[in-house]
């Protein structure tokens, strides 16, 4: 089996919980999906709400369901410094002490004082992928990933593993835009 996993770009977005999706989209609202992503049971939306921080807006900005128990932001560092949110890179879900925005719906808005965050760079791994890989749960690694111009060495990747992973690597547009990345990029796991 290779060694080898897919490297996907994850755009800026936002997780809802359902009282805050009640509130943007209206009581009773639930998400419409609108395509698969990689890992299992997660999808992208046909909802889109606006950030609003101190500096400026980003509208547009796509919900990925289904609904969590916390609503969350996941910008670039681009993103949050253009809208003037101090976000620091965590991995989702870790959100204590981090920025705050403004969130816009066609119904409703939500102000959330913490959940703002540039997401750590991450590789999604079953249990038997972690084995195969010789990795576990919240390793850091870095990982090799070769582009036609600009080829890269990426550290502080955290591993998380779970039976609900499909094996893929997640960076942000930022980490994309600067290897120029390609659709299709592979990366692997490297000892320095």
């Amino acid at each position: 089996m290779s060694q080898k996993f897919i490297v996907e770009t994850s755009a800026r977005h936002v997780h809802v919980s359902q009282e805050a999706l009640e509130v943007l989209f209206g009581a009773g609202a639930t998400l419409t999906h609108k395509k698969d992503l990689s890992q299992p049971g997660q999808y992208a939306c046909e909802e889109r709400v606006t950030i609003v921080g101190p500096k400026k807006e980003l509208p547009n900005v796509s919900i990925l369901g289904p609904v969590r128990p916390a609503t969350q932001v996941e910008l670039s560092a681009t993103d949050a410094r253009s809208i003037g949110i101090d976000a620091p890179i965590r991995e989702s879900g870790d959100v204590a002490a981090s920025g705050a925005c403004k969130i816009v719906g066609p119904k409703g808005e939500v102000e959330i004082s913490e959940g703002v965050i540039v997401a750590k760079r991450h590789i999604h791994l079953t249990p038997a992928d972690a084995e195969e890989l010789n990795v576990k749960d919240k390793d850091i690694v870095w990982v090799k990933v070769q582009t036609p111009e600009r080829s890269a060495i990426l550290g502080d990747v955290v591993v998380r593993v779970s039976d609900k992973f499909a094996r893929a690597m997640h960076i942000d547009t930022d980490e994309s835009n600067a290897i120029g990345a390609p659709r299709n990029l592979e990366g692997e796991i490297v000892t320095l």
